[in-house]
């Protein structure tokens, strides 16, 4: 099973959330790529954003967004990324 393409565009939209506070949304223009503008409706559509045009992460957007996240950050291609500190840490290392 691959993740599709629509599910790609969704996750390239959950990226763009900061984690960091409830308080701060995005907003995709109607100017925007249309395969943008149709990921933020699709997930407005399941409930993970508040508006079609983005707005703020509802519950279980923020979830999906910090999912979304944790895995890019996984994925780095990159010594001391998330993967590699996990690993170090139940080994009783750290980086430094």
């Amino acid at each position: 099973m691959h993740y599709s393409e629509e599910q790609i565009a969704e996750l390239n939209v959950l990226i763009y959330y900061s984690l960091n506070t409830n308080c701060q949304g995005i907003k995709i223009h109607s100017t925007a790529d249309p395969e943008k503008i149709a990921a933020v409706q699709r997930l407005f559509d399941k409930g993970l954003v508040t508006q079609k045009d983005g707005g703020y992460l509802t519950d279980l957007g923020r979830e999906a967004a910090e999912h979304a996240q944790a895995l890019m950050l996984m994925l780095e291609p990159h010594e001391h990324n998330v993967s590699s500190q996990f690993k170090l840490a139940h080994q009783g290392l750290q980086l430094s």
